[in-house]
């Protein structure tokens, strides 16, 4: 069981579409079925197998808006991700091969160093229920206090369409903890939100344990003074740097939540105070509020953020408004000069789906850049007004639930010095001989909090944004090889077939229109 990968013998079993079960009233949707059926589709079989509840509660806790669909990667890397950094904590997929293929292969490419485990299944596996059998005893097989604190076992897609009742699984054996959720493509949004579901459960099992009795103490011991936890995945310095701010409030940084080990999930609900960094952790946001908790929005990003931060957690700990004073006027100073040492000259777009955008746009526009436009695959909640408003005030339109259309067209009406984005809107934005940066592997693996952060952007960005003549020369260079259906080398032009396209098409907007009819009923 705990291996790497496991292929199953799906290809040989005959794949059944929708079969009624006996002693179901609800078909159950299958292997088969499942990767091509389309969300509407599995979120109704999943409503039917028993699943009505998480997916209320997932539509509750992330709003999708006027874009139902951002275009993000398997929602599941995120909570997978979360996971495999936990010391002491083991991973279990339970999905489709080529998902968990997939999912396995990105989270090694991100620098997981450990396996991730598997209970393979076929049709009729998923139809019978042994899969949900297959998966009990593979926890049970696995479940060595000596290894593992916890073990996480995700649904993807399938099996929640499937109503696997991962619920019904032991919350304990032999002392190891067993968490179970669903993480499907038709019901988290982005894989950004997927680390809430898998933060929000494990605090929820931590705030249990906490209320039933003592529990152990962090390896790294307990603070001396009132901590601070710190909400949302961040550039790993960017903790040190927000502890070094609180020093002068007499705060300390708490754990970071998604935590590296089980134990830190209890010093992070002993905090009074959480700092919403990331403002879309709406399931962990509620195990804090459960446990009486204050939560503070918006992060100590650039000059003004970084007063209005302080001055908002010192509130929150009746911290004296001359420490709160005494703390801003140690670090404005350094941030304002370092925004001011190598400004930035140009106008920028900018969107992503780590969560961060609106963050990041301040720093930008602090730094001297102008950004009309921000985009981001989250959803917006109450925790990331103050950098709305902030943003809105500058004349900056704020778009959440943005999708990749989105994206693409604010760079093309804007046609800015510089575009930072997912990949294909990098890939949109070089096209058109836009210097373009990813976001992700380029802008989120700086720190932006306090005084370290502030200049963190401003060389990356203005060395783009100094490639728009390198960008004009290849693309001038470039034109005219082919684009679309033109594109590479040919010896003659190629047969479009328009009738073919034209016949897709129609195929296309009937599916299209069939979803829709599914979705009002």
């Amino acid at each position: 069981m705990d291996q790497e990968i496991t292929y199953d013998t799906t290809a040989q079993v005959d794949v059944i579409e929708g079969e009624a079960v006996e002693g179901r009233d609800a078909p159950m949707m299958t292997d088969g079925m499942g990767c091509h059926a389309g969300a509407a589709t599995m979120e109704d079989a999943a409503r039917k197998a028993g699943k009505s509840d998480i997916l209320d509660q997932f539509k509750k806790d992330y709003p999708t808006g006027p874009h139902d669909k951002p275009q993000s990667m398997c929602p599941a890397f995120g909570s997978l991700r979360v996971g495999l950094r936990m010391r002491r904590v083991a991973t279990v997929l339970s999905g489709s091969a080529c998902c968990v293929y997939g999912l396995t292969f990105v989270s090694h490419f991100y620098g997981a160093r450990r396996s991730v485990g598997y209970v393979p299944f076929n049709s009729e596996s998923l139809v019978t229920g042994k899969l949900f059998e297959d998966i009990r005893e593979a926890v049970h097989d696995m479940a060595d206090p000596e290894r593992y604190d916890a073990i996480v076992v995700t649904n993807l897609c399938v099996p929640t369409a499937s109503g696997v009742p991962l619920r019904l699984l032991p919350d304990e054996i032999n002392g190891v903890r067993i968490v179970g959720i669903d993480v499907p493509g038709f019901g988290v949004p982005t894989h950004a939100e997927a680390k809430d579901v898998l933060a929000g459960s494990m605090l929820n099992y931590a705030r249990q344990e906490v209320e039933a009795g003592p529990v152990q103490a962090p390896v790294s011991g307990i603070s001396d003074r009132p901590t601070v936890t710190l909400l949302g995945e961040m550039f790993p310095a960017d903790p040190l740097g927000i502890a070094g701010m609180l020093a002068p409030l007499g705060l300390a940084a708490g754990p970071v939540v998604p935590c590296r080990e089980w134990r830190e999930l209890y010093s992070a609900l002993d905090s009074s105070v959480v700092a919403a960094i990331h403002p879309f952790y709406t399931a962990a946001i509620r195990e804090f509020q459960a446990a009486g908790r204050t939560i503070v929005g918006s992060a100590p990003v650039g000059h003004d953020g970084t007063a209005a931060w302080l001055e908002a957690i010192g509130k929150a700990y009746n911290v004296d408004a001359d420490k709160i004073a005494a703390a801003q006027n140690a670090f404005l100073p350094a941030i304002k000069s370092a925004l001011a040492a190598t400004p930035i000259d140009g106008t920028i777009t900018l969107s992503g789906y780590e969560g961060s955008e609106l963050l990041v746009a301040r720093l930008l526009i602090e730094s001297g850049a102008n950004i009309p436009y921000v985009g981001t695959a989250c959803g917006k909640s109450q925790w990331s007004a103050p950098d709305v408003e902030w943003l809105e005030a500058r004349g900056v339109k704020v778009k959440f639930r943005a999708s990749l259309e989105d994206d693409c067209a604010a760079m093309e009406a804007v046609r800015p010095d510089l575009a930072i984005g997912t990949t294909p809107v990098v890939q949109k934005g070089k096209e058109l001989g836009i210097p373009s940066l990813y976001f992700t592997n380029l802008i989120s693996a700086r720190p932006l909090m306090g005084p370290m952060g502030a200049g963190s952007l401003q060389q990356v960005v203005n060395a783009a944004m100094g490639n728009k003549d390198r960008m004009s020369h290849m693309k001038a260079f470039f034109a005219g090889v082919g684009e679309g259906d033109n594109a590479g080398i040919w010896e003659k032009s190629p047969n479009l077939r328009p009738d073919f396209r034209a016949a897709h098409q129609k195929k296309l907007d009937k599916q299209a229109r069939a979803a829709k009819a599914q979705e009002m009923i």
